[in-house]
């Protein structure tokens, strides 16, 4: 079980590339995440260290609430202090920001742009990754990692646009790591040069913490979810640079206020950059593209001189 977020780990896949015409043979950022948190406490004291005899469990608002995210860890775990899951929580991510720092320097002497592209289930990120495929028609070299805890059906969907796909399973883990990239990047003869799109496993929470070596973190927030989600769930949109608000086209039949949306995005990151995106009404596909070919172009101008084996 993997301490970090308590998934379970052994029991990943990695399948066999699939599909795909044939093939030939950005800005690097460190690997840390740094995790969003409020400006405040629930005493309305900006900055004050809520201190509590038991930080695993704050009780605020009279009563009605609990908070298990306050102590030096930031989670709670049975059975552990929050000392020692500050030092296993270091060890892990400790291991997958050097395993990371390796992935981005592999993808950089190759020029190959990378993306990790994160959102809860059900975001649309499948249908927004066929449709970006599709629209591409092989003028990019691209290749497709597929996350997910079971099946194929998604890298099938993603073959069926002629692209290479490589699924990953992860059993329990309700994420990718950047050990699972590490170990699936030989296997798919990626082009210099060319487009990497990483779905990860449709989760809110964990794969904010691990780095994969990705150039960035695309979340993909449709219009079917909550105005408050990037509230609710801060990691994961201070993570990223990007925010596909999704699924625009069904705007008219939601009560769902997109600029509030944003503005919570923005809250937790001000740097955010936000496009409304629709795979069925190819609203703000474009801007994606180009969002996509300006990350191609500076992979290809930075790419360093030879290739590492």
């Amino acid at each position: 079980m993997c301490t970090v977020c308590g998934c379970g780990t052994g029991e990943v896949r990695i399948g066999a590339l699939g599909g795909g015409r044939a093939r030939a043979g950005a800005r690097p950022r460190p690997g840390l995440t740094r995790a969003w948190r409020p400006l405040g406490t629930d005493d309305g004291k900006p900055g004050a260290d809520v201190q509590t005899a038991a930080p695993e469990a704050h009780v605020a608002h009279g009563h009605h609430q609990l908070h298990f995210g306050t102590g030096p860890a930031h989670a709670h775990a049975p059975g552990l202090t929050q000392a020692q899951m500050v030092r296993i929580e270091r060890d892990i991510l400790g291991k997958n920001d050097a395993r990371a720092a390796d992935n981005r320097a592999w993808l950089a002497a190759r020029g190959i742009f990378a993306l990790n592209l994160v959102s809860s289930p059900g975001s649309g990120k499948t249908s927004l990754l066929v449709r970006t495929l599709q629209l591409l028609g092989g003028r990019v070299p691209a290749a497709v990692i597929e996350g997910d805890q079971q099946t194929e059906f998604d890298a099938e969907r993603i073959r069926a646009t002629g692209v290479p796909a490589l699924q990953i399973n992860t059993g329990k883990g309700c994420h990718l790591d950047a050990d699972m990239v590490a170990r699936a990047l030989p296997r798919m003869a990626l082009a210099e040069d060319s487009l990497l799109l990483i779905e990860n496993v449709g989760n809110l929470v964990c794969p904010a913490a691990f780095d994969l070596g990705e150039a960035h973190k695309v979340a993909i927030l449709s219009v079917t979810e909550g105005e408050d989600k990037p509230l609710k769930y801060p990691d994961m949109f201070a993570a990223a640079e990007l925010m596909l608000l999704n699924k625009v086209d069904l705007l008219p039949h939601l009560a769902f206020d997109a600029q509030r949306a944003i503005d919570f995005a923005l809250r937790v990151n001000p740097r955010l950059r936000v496009i409304r995106t629709s795979a069925t009404s190819g609203e703000g596909l474009a801007e994606w593209l180009a969002w996509i070919e300006a990350g191609l172009a500076a992979a290809r101008a930075g790419r360093t001189v030879g290739v590492p084996a």
